[in-house]
């Protein structure tokens, strides 16, 4: 009890601390620029980018997702003036030790503290009152990061000619190996084991999925920071999935339009796969609900024709299967295995 008392107690003291950082930061720098006095020393690089710096305002924990995009953007800016006079004039006048690209960086930090210091919350509250609020809290920062890096990948995404905003949240991203087979009709997928691999980033939303190329950029001079060339898509109203390939228990496989076009995907560990099949059946299965939601009323024996995949068994197997809604089956037998 003591052990999490302390933890406690650093949480709120170091979140005091940060807060005040943030509104010394507000107040010294942002508001600065509609100083009369500092106008004369502002840089030319500077004029008009007060936003930029307005970015450290938090309203909602999401904030920190466009922070995060932001960043690239501002460390790009403040190597252009970061040491202006008008800069200097602030970090004088706050009694700052520290300059304002030092600070800039703490929210970054800041999130990811807060999951390291709720873990060891959470190894002190064992079966104790609060752990299940501990566990939600832990969970919900955890869920920020991963939309904070996942978010980082989306905004590097080139060549795509759409708006991915359209496309829903982004629910996963990944590097694969990838195979492809396209055929006509329901062939069967050919060895493709003899074939070089493609190497893929795949971006998952609920309404697409993107097939990109991973490419390593330099950024003036700086490190390299990847970006990833569009290459192909599929619509998920018209993927199908298997969850086992033979030969590798790390391959699964996505299918399009019944079967003419196959991908065959290797992640590099159990895990991943795991992880990416779940999320990708969970998308299938919500727009079963949803198309069952729509077109409820729709008999079984309506436009065979239409019938894209089994959202029980990811198969095709026609005989014994109903047609709940226009365009997607579910078998009535147990899962596959």
């Amino acid at each position: 009890a003591f052990l999490n008392s302390h933890i406690m107690n650093e949480l709120i003291e170091t979140e005091r601390l940060y807060v005040e950082e943030l509104q010394s930061i507000i107040e010294g720098y942002a508001a600065a620029l509609d100083d009369p006095e500092l106008f004369y020393l502002i840089p030319p690089s500077l004029e008009n980018k007060k936003e930029l710096l307005s970015l450290i305002i938090y309203r909602k924990l999401q904030i920190y997702e466009k922070y995060c995009q932001n960043k690239p953007r501002s460390e790009a800016l403040w190597r252009q003036c970061g040491d202006s006079l008008f800069f200097q004039e602030c970090q004088k006048r706050l009694d700052h030790k520290l300059s304002l690209d030092a600070y800039l960086l703490k929210p970054v930090q800041r999130i990811t503290k807060y999951q390291l210091m709720l873990k060891e919350m959470l190894k002190c509250s064992k079966n104790s009152e609060g752990t299940a609020e501990l566990e939600e809290a832990l969970a919900t920062m955890l869920d920020i990061i991963k939309s904070v890096n996942d978010s980082m990948h989306q905004i590097a995404i080139t060549g795509f000619e759409g708006n991915l905003n359209d496309l829903g949240k982004l629910l996963m991203q990944g590097s694969f190996n990838v195979w492809t087979d396209h055929k006509k009709g329901h062939s069967k997928v050919k060895d493709l084991a003899r074939f070089k691999p493609m190497q893929r980033h795949l971006f998952l939303y609920p309404k697409m999925l993107l097939f990109c190329k991973k490419r390593e950029e330099t950024s003036d001079g700086h490190e390299k920071s990847p970006s990833y060339s569009f290459k192909h898509s599929l619509k998920m109203s018209s993927v199908g999935i298997t969850e086992n390939v033979k030969g590798d228990i790390k391959k699964f496989e996505i299918w399009y339009n019944g079967r003419e076009e196959v991908y065959i995907v290797q992640a590099p560990s159990m895990e991943v796969k795991n992880t990416w099949v779940s999320e990708i059946r969970k998308v299938l299965t919500s727009q079963l609900e949803a198309c069952r939601g729509i077109s409820g009323q729709i008999s079984p024996s309506h436009d065979l024709s239409l019938i894209k995949t089994c959202l029980t068994c990811y198969k095709l197997p026609w005989r014994k299967h109903d047609l709940p809604c226009k365009t997607k089956i579910i078998c009535k037998l147990p899962m596959a295995t």
